[in-house]
């Protein structure tokens, strides 16, 4: 009867220890493109738990202080989806190549995100261009 449940006891610990959350996202990087000074920065990283636990994220943090991330704060239950949503602040004129980490109990406990793009001033265009352009399109 010992061997019995000292069998048992092990398969269950086996067992938990397969058991695990997954994470998978949709991309793993947002491109802005180029956008203009002071237009809206959010964006969102979609993810789903593919794997058989919940998975909870502990921490998302940034490369850098213009960027703002939040996590969702309740545990993502397998085969649902959760997001991450981005703030970028849009009044720093100059490309954008930011990191964003995310931290959880996954099978992948960190995983690197990417925003890239540029923003631009359109009040500061330069002189060449506004020469090309028509009055109408100014």
């Amino acid at each position: 009867m010992k061997q019995l449940i000292t069998i048992l006891f092990i398969g269950l610990i086996s067992f938990s220890i397969n058991a695990q959350a997954k994470i998978e996202f949709k991309s793993d990087t947002i491109d802005y493109g180029t956008i203009d000074k002071g237009s809206d920065g959010v964006r969102v990283f979609e993810f789903t738990n593919t794997g058989d636990e919940p998975l909870i994220i502990s921490k998302v943090s940034s490369s850098c202080g213009c960027t703002i991330p939040k996590k969702p704060e309740a545990p993502i239950l397998p085969g649902k989806t959760g997001e991450i949503e981005v703030k970028y602040d849009t009044n720093r004129v100059n490309p954008i190549r930011k990191t964003i980490t995310v931290i959880s109990n996954a099978e992948t406990p960190t995983v690197a995100l990417k925003i890239k793009g540029e923003v631009i001033d359109p009040s500061k265009i330069s002189v060449l261009e506004k020469k090309n352009k028509s009055i109408v399109q100014q």
